[in-house]
């Protein structure tokens, strides 16, 4: 059973200003769902008197620290309800909170290979699937299961009119009896609460529209190691690298590649062996791109090489991440060593960018700090990308507007993508992230310490 401190659920929701001045709280319905939503979790489960049955933001009482109350919410509840809506996808506020519970579960479901679910959406205003940004779009939920009238009014709609009060009891039963069966099947851990302020939106900064970016993958695999490196970590492609084994049993591409499209990108996967011939740093970009580097990938003379000649060539589009493991001790061993030579391999590489790019290069020493720093890293890939991609002019000869970008960072046009990776079988061995502060030395490894 989830812990009695523990919310079952977190009510996400989008606050609508008042119409006129004076005018009644239009807040107030959001307030009797989520009531009504308590009563009936109470009733369906064994809570005593006084355990959190839900959380929403209009408990937090004046005076009180409020990015902290969020903060420690959305790092304890059981399941995240978002009150789909127009008004909600364009909330920074509503996507920051996405993000930050859909981090905690990628990062806790990492630990077992396995996807945690544990977004229940409802619709309070119906929104047309092709205005759903793409961590909504992603969700499997039939909505039918709680009422035709339900889906085509939403809970809006129901909650409003009293000809539908049945339709309104049986679609907010259903929801409540929903997220008390993901709640007491998934058991969702609670974590280290985070900065409410510094949570990237999981809508992204470009509205709704898709934006592409490519995950690609610098390390060897359990074939080619070299002398004193053990297999646990890799697997027959460089996909399978893992490199905080044991704790994380999911290979941290797939990782990185559930919390970029969490950001509301579409990804591609790449492993550099693989895309090192095709690198031309003379056309104009076609995507951002994360590149994941192992430090041991420096110890092939063949692969440092190639490194090296990508790192020549001026791609400020492409950021690199370096996960570390300090708790793996033939790492720890070899830790000043490979890091001084993988900082000779790729000088440009290692230095370029804001801090927390520096910081990333640098080492990132575990999983928590990995759903920190990288969406800072995939904003900064991002605007280097949109300062360099190919633009043209409008059609027609006159100028008449400002020439647009084309291409797949939400623009018009951009080749169809490919489906995204499934997890892999088990191996046996929540804005735009905020400035950077005035630059300093980054840390050998970043530890998510500021």
């Amino acid at each position: 059973m989830p812990s009695r401190a523990q919310p079952y659920f977190f009510l996400s929701y989008a606050h609508t200003p008042r119409y006129g001045a004076g005018g009644p709280d239009p807040d107030m319905w959001v307030e009797r769902l989520f009531r009504d939503l308590c009563g009936h979790v109470m009733a369906l489960t064994d809570l005593p008197a006084g355990a959190p049955a839900g959380f929403m933001d209009r408990e937090i009482r004046s005076g009180e620290g409020w990015s902290e109350r969020l903060g420690a919410a959305l790092a304890s509840c059981l399941v995240f309800v978002p009150l789909f809506s127009p008004r909600y996808f364009a909330s920074e506020m509503c996507g920051k909170e996405w993000y930050a519970f859909a981090e905690r579960a990628i990062r806790q479901g990492a630990l077992s290979n396995e996807p945690i679910e544990a977004i229940v959406p409802a619709l309070w205003v119906p929104v047309p699937p092709d205005q759903l940004p793409g961590p909504a779009e992603r969700l499997q939920f039939n909505h039918n299961t709680f009422g035709d009238r339900y889906v085509t009014d939403g809970l809006y709609g129901l909650i409003k009119l009293r000809s539908y009060a049945e339709q309104y009891e049986r679609a907010v039963y259903e929801l409540a009896k929903r997220i008390v069966r993901v709640a007491e099947t998934v058991r969702l851990g609670p974590s280290r609460q985070v900065d409410y302020r510094m949570v990237p939106s999981a809508f992204g900064s470009a509205g709704n529209t898709a934006r592409t970016m490519q995950v690609t993958v610098a390390a060897a695999t359990r074939h080619e190691l070299p002398e004193g490196r053990s297999h646990d970590y890799y697997g027959d492609t460089a996909f399978d690298w893992n490199p905080y084994h044991p704790d994380a049993r999911r290979p941290v591409a797939y990782v990185a590649e559930d919390l970029v499209r969490s950001l509301n990108y579409q990804t591609t996967m790449a492993s550099f062996d693989d895309e090192a011939g095709h690198f031309d740093s003379k056309q104009p970009p076609t995507r951002p791109e994360i590149l994941l580097v192992d430090r041991w990938a420096v110890a092939d003379e063949q692969r440092r090489l190639r490194l090296a000649a990508f790192d020549q060539d001026p791609r400020p589009w492409v950021s690199v991440v370096v996960p570390w493991n300090r708790l793996d001790q033939e790492s720890r061993a070899k830790e000043a060593e490979l890091a001084h030579r993988l900082e000779d391999t790729m000088p440009v590489k290692m230095s370029q960018g804001r801090a927390a790019c520096r910081a990333a290069a640098n080492g990132v020493s575990n999983m928590e700090t990995l759903g920190q720093i990288l969406p800072q890293v995939v904003e900064a890939a991002a605007q280097q990308f949109l300062r360099h991609a190919q633009v043209y002019p409008p059609a027609g000869g006159g100028h008449t507007e400002r020439p647009r970008l084309l291409g797949p960072m939400g623009m018009s046009g951009g080749p169809p993508l490919p489906p995204p990776a499934p997890f892999p079988p088990d191996q046996e061995s929540a804005h735009p992230a905020q400035p950077d502060p005035e630059a300093t030395d980054a840390e050998d490894s970043y530890d998510g310490q500021s």
